[in-house]
């Protein structure tokens, strides 16, 4: 995974120079992409999606420049009508003249015309801490925690074996270029289900009794791996669905929390298979295993359950 080019790895919470207020602020998020199911499945979890808009954009590499993410007619660009998110990143650097790759997510204040930030991570915990004063649906006074002060500790070890293992160890393994990196890899990966099913053994989530930051990075390469990773990026050696059961209960349950509508696998499996032309240069989009066989089926709406979360 090429790192982001704009944001901070140091972020904890919203930016104090920027208003928290509902109906500034834009992600713009793609389907296929694991980074931008993490802001997504924020959004949902803390009940922002009535005060920061979603642009949802279509993964087209024919249409689009510099990232491949383009726009389509049914959800425009809010900031200026572009035709390619390469174009609204121009439209927020000065001289319109950025040269970097166009990634997503993207935070943008739409206000002032500007990208706040292109780091999914950055973005995650930017979100967490974004208490809109103008709505938004905290519960009973309070909004949904997820990286909790006592927890940090734990979450932040969590998140770091959970990216090295598992989050970009299935990437390590997909596009490496000698068999000894594909072999460390590979172990990695299975390295990191074994230990997250270890603990998710005696435990609701991977941090304790509530759900944390920890599991919003893990879920979207949790429910890409038997669809996608395991076949396409060779980790197929285990399945979640019959080999780790514990982090296979988890899945479904955290995938509930934040409803099923931030995700689709089968339009993620042709987006993958169809546009990673060097790992599949035919463009064949295997049979299955489709969301109703893997039991990733849920209501689009966020599952409210207040016992799972930590309030502020």
């Amino acid at each position: 995974r090429p790192a982001p080019q704009l944001g901070s790895t140091a972020v904890i919470g919203w930016p104090a120079s920027l208003p928290a207020v509902s109906g500034r602020y834009q992600v713009y998020l793609g389907n296929a992409c694991p980074w931008c199911h993490r802001v997504g499945a924020t959004l949902a979890l803390r009940g922002l999606t009535c005060a920061v808009g979603v642009t949802r954009m279509a993964d087209d590499p024919e249409r689009a420049s510099r990232g491949g993410w383009a726009f389509e007619a049914s959800d425009p660009d809010p900031l200026c009508g572009a035709a390619d998110l390469r174009q609204v990143y121009d439209r927020c650097t000065e001289g319109g003249a950025y040269r970097g790759r166009c990634t997503a997510p993207l935070l943008v204040d739409l206000q002032a015309c500007t990208i706040i930030s292109n780091e999914s991570g950055d973005i995650v915990r930017m979100l967490n801490g974004l208490d809109v004063t103008d709505g938004g649906a905290a519960e009973g006074g309070g909004w949904v925690d997820l990286y909790p002060a006592a927890l940090r500790a734990e979450i932040d070890e969590t998140c770091g074996w959970v990216y090295k293992q598992i989050n970009n160890g299935v990437y390590r393994a997909g596009f490496c270029t000698s068999q000894p990196a594909y072999e460390a890899a590979e172990a990695d990966v299975h390295k990191g289900l074994r230990r997250a099913d270890g603990l998710l053994a005696s435990r609701r989530f991977l941090c304790g009794p509530t759900l944390t930051e920890a599991d919003v990075r893990m879920l979207p390469t949790a429910v890409r791996f038997d669809g996608v990773y395991a076949s396409l990026f060779r980790c197929g050696r285990r399945q979640i669905r019959s080999d780790y059961p514990h982090v296979n209960r988890w899945m479904k349950e955290v995938l509930e929390l934040t409803g099923g509508g931030w995700f689709d696998l089968e339009a993620a499996r042709g987006s993958y298979y169809r546009n990673l032309f060097p790992l599949n240069p035919g463009g064949i989009v295997p049979g299955g295993p489709s969301s109703e066989e893997l039991g990733l089926v849920v209501g689009d709406e966020p599952l409210h359950d207040q016992a799972a979360f930590t309030w502020r």
